[in-house]
């Protein structure tokens, strides 16, 4: 069964059309999330392009993400153990 839905979400005054099987609750949460870290990134870095806000927040995204997993690693070897 294919769950996938459509969610628009407005990235900076742009509308951009997501597919996945998050609730919406959840997208409209991300979608407000990267808006809040686009203003945060424009304020601390007003002469970056918004590719180069891009790349600075997808950049973070992933390291977050591996540092995440480690985590959840280290107690998956410690409920191991």
């Amino acid at each position: 069964m294919n769950n996938k839905k459509r969610f628009k979400a407005d990235i900076q005054g742009k509308t951009y059309t997501f597919i996945g099987d998050s609730s919406d609750e959840h997208m409209r949460a991300v979608s407000e999330l990267l808006n809040q870290q686009i203003e945060q990134l424009k304020v601390s870095s007003p002469n970056s392009s918004n590719e180069d806000l891009a790349i600075l927040i997808a950049f973070n995204s992933m390291s977050n993400q591996i540092k995440k997993q480690i985590e959840i690693d280290e107690l998956k070897k410690g409920n191991e153990d």
